[in-house]
């Protein structure tokens, strides 16, 4: 299945039955991909996928991401080969370490060392995925498991910074980013994901440009349409060190100023929106992975608005 050029869509509804009921119309429109955050979907998302699988029959269905310190890399494992017995060769398992508040409140999770955390997390899906076995002793996890057969499921992961972007390169199948400057993507992320790839000896995998998008005549609506939704972004640590990384410094304190929305926030009318993500394609993401902003006085309408200008220009076929 050609991963090239695709438009998916980030789902996000209040339960579990109201999220299959989108996946499943985003099927019947005709967007490419659905993909769900952890609870995004109105719970646990493997389980709506799960769910999903089972009454679509084309779209592609992905996490974006799955949170690592929630669950041991073999369960995850395990139920990402039940996704994929539903639903052959249209799942993908996206991974990450979140982040540092929330997982220390909501888990207990000792989080030190993201990244070497997930270098061994990838390192057991991989093995226990691809091969169908993995026998593995880190400093983080141990393992010791088998499937009853290996699972073609591509294994990406979620990418801010160029240290993450290079384990991307090596370790991963894909990377996914957020709310990443497209300049930013363009010059530091997808040439850390080559020279993750290089080390390795293997080609550069995929790159999920994930960003937010809106379809409107009013882009004052839909840039207040970010900061109304996904306003705390710039005063996450995470994220404040990758936009001081791309050149704006002090994020904390400026929230979302208009200069980074429109590198970040692909708006406007239809025309507009198409080339916007076709410049995405040309400068080397493989996917665009878009979060709709509902906006103006009938956001419903500009979200369906949206929605259907993405199943016109998905791609990948």
């Amino acid at each position: 299945m050609s991963q090239d050029n695709i438009v998916g869509v980030s789902v996000t509804a209040a339960s579990a039955r109201e999220g299959v009921e989108r996946i499943a119309h985003l099927e019947e429109i005709g967007v490419g991909a659905a993909w769900l955050t952890s609870g995004g979907g109105g719970g646990e998302a493997m389980s709506v996928l799960a769910a999903a699988a089972a009454v679509t029959d084309e779209i592609r269905l992905g996490t974006s991401i799955v949170q690592t310190w929630s669950r041991h890399p073999v369960t995850l494992a395990q139920q990402a080969q039940v996704i994929d017995s539903l639903a052959p060769g249209r799942f993908r398992l996206g991974v990450g370490p979140s982040h540092r508040a929330t997982m220390i409140s909501t888990y207990g999770a000792d989080f030190r060392a993201p990244i070497g955390h997930l270098r061994e997390y990838l390192q057991i899906l991989r093995a226990l995925l691809h091969t169908g076995a993995v026998e593995y002793e880190g400093r983080w996890y141990s393992a010791s498991a088998s499937l009853s057969a290996p699972v073609d499921v591509p294994i990406m992961a979620s990418a801010l910074r160029t240290g993450a972007f290079e384990t991307c390169g090596e370790l991963a199948d894909g990377a996914i980013s957020w709310v990443c400057p497209h300049f930013y993507l363009r010059d530091q992320g997808a040439p850390a994901l080559r020279r993750g790839a290089e080390r390795a000896g293997r080609p550069a995998p995929p790159l999920i440009a994930h960003a937010p998008v809106c379809v409107t005549d009013d882009l004052d609506a839909a840039r207040d349409g970010v900061r109304a939704r996904l306003g705390y972004f710039p005063a996450n640590p995470f994220y404040a060190n990758m936009f001081a990384q791309a050149g704006y410094a002090n994020t904390p304190e400026s929230g979302w100023t208009n200069e980074m929305l429109d590198e970040v926030l692909i708006a406007g009318d239809e025309d507009a929106v198409a080339s916007r993500i076709e410049t995405v394609f040309e400068w080397g993401a493989s996917e665009l992975l878009a979060t709709p902003i509902p906006a103006g006085d009938d956001p419903d309408v500009t979200e369906e608005r949206t929605l259907r200008l993405l199943a016109e220009v998905r791609g990948g076929g």
